[in-house]
């Protein structure tokens, strides 16, 4: 149950250079005309502090305007996100691992972390290799819609080619970027990123990669989004524990 302060009563708009006539006379002389002041004063904060005490102990007292923190559901913390996800798919594209994959998960009362990376090869004397970021986290204190949406949003604005994905969480979508070097316009530096939000859960799965024009092959896009696609739902079932 959510509870609000009573609105303030509307006296009407104040104009500048008006104000609001006073009595006649003197106002009357007391001695003890500061005690009323002084006993607002204290009544008001101790309203002030029983209501903020009230909200830190009393779950959903108070309702954000993107709504309360939606239920943690199925959904689980894992150690090591990196051997919970399998990228099934993004393993047969590069079958070769460059280097030590990077992981961390955190915990708190707010919010669960969960991170991977890792950077594959098509075979071991490649040069280049693709890089695959990824994160899940848990909200367990606000919804976390709002932030997910202005990412969005955000992803437009630096020139990201965003398309829907239907069936994955209660929502999803797919980023893609081409951005060519400033310096060699034969360069290209490509990002495929998808995120999803499902209920408290928000994830992404980002590849990103590279290639030369008239020396190299340009990684196919539509590939790489089947993987992101595919290696994503499995990694969300595997956090569901199914």
């Amino acid at each position: 149950m959510s509870h609000q302060l009573p609105a303030p009563t509307d006296t009407g708009p104040v104009f500048p250079g008006l104000h609001t006539p006073m009595p006649y006379g003197p106002p009357p002389r007391t001695t003890r005309r500061h005690r009323p002041l002084l006993w607002g004063v204290l009544s008001a904060l101790l309203t002030s502090a029983i209501w903020a005490v009230a909200v830190l102990t009393v779950p959903g007292i108070v309702v954000l305007p993107e709504g309360p923190a939606p239920a943690i559901g199925s959904y689980r913390v894992v150690d090591d996100l990196c051997t919970t996800a399998r990228l099934n798919r993004f393993t047969q594209l590069y079958p070769a691992q460059s280097g030590t994959p990077y992981h961390y998960s955190t915990r708190h009362a707010a919010l669960d972390d969960m991170y991977c990376s890792k950077y594959l090869k098509k075979s071991a004397g490649e040069t280049e290799y693709s890089s695959l970021y990824m994160q899940a986290q848990l909200h367990r204190k606000v919804n976390p819609r709002a932030e997910f949406e202005a990412q969005q949003s955000g992803l437009r604005q630096r020139k990201y080619v965003i398309t829907e994905v239907s069936d994955l969480g209660e929502q999803a979508y797919v980023g893609y970027l081409d951005d060519r070097s400033s310096s060699d316009r034969t360069w290209h530096y490509l990002t495929q990123v998808l995120y999803v939000r499902d209920g408290a859960l928000t994830y992404y799965l980002s590849w990103s990669g590279s290639y030369q024009e008239g020396k190299a092959v340009a990684p196919d896009r539509e590939t790489v989004r089947q993987a992101l696609l595919m290696d994503s739902r499995d990694l969300l079932r595997a956090l569901t524990g199914i």
